[in-house]
Formats: structure tokens, sequence, C-alpha cells
């Protein structure tokens, strides 16, 4: 079988958005209504990757470890780390 020549594979960079969600595999979304529709980064972390206790902005009830959740931060946030918050899935979808 023949070689297949991918432009890819020969190192040649892919243009990479410039407010990080290629390096988290975040997608872009609005953010919650009191947040005026602010643009969010949204990541989502599945029940096997979800290690530790967190308290769910929408609901203020906890996310025990184990439970499948979303990871949210506005895409302009100057905090980093800081401004990320996680959210229950339907909490999310309620926003």
């Amino acid at each position: 079988m023949a070689r297949r020549n991918n432009k890819w594979a020969r190192g040649a960079s892919r243009p990479l958005p410039t407010h990080g969600a290629a390096f988290f595999g975040a997608q872009v979304q609005e953010g919650p209504s009191w947040d005026f529709g602010q643009e969010y980064l949204v990541r989502r972390i599945s029940s096997d990757r979800a290690q530790k206790f967190y308290v769910c902005p929408g609901c203020n009830q906890d996310i025990p470890p184990g439970i499948a959740h979303i990871v949210a931060w506005p895409r302009d946030g100057l905090r980093g780390a800081e401004d990320r918050r996680h959210w229950h899935n339907a909490c999310w979808q309620r926003r």
C-alpha cells in the first residue's frame, strides 16, 4: 500500500485559537445570564476524571467526586484558574 502524504504529518502547524480553547479542549458558549451574556470557555469533565468536591454556582449544592460536570470560565478572564467554576450539567443548561 502506498504511503499517504499528509501535510499535518510533515510538521506543518495548524492555526490555533487565540483564546486557549485548543489547549483545554474547551468550547466557547454564552455564559450565565447574571454575567450579561459574556462568552465562556466550557469543558466537560467525565465521571472518571472528577476527583474532588466542588460547589455548583447554579444551585449552591455539592458536586461530589465521580459525577460528570462542566467547568466554565470567562473567555477573557484575567485571573486564570481562579475564574473557573464547576457546574452540574443541568445547572449549566438552565443558566
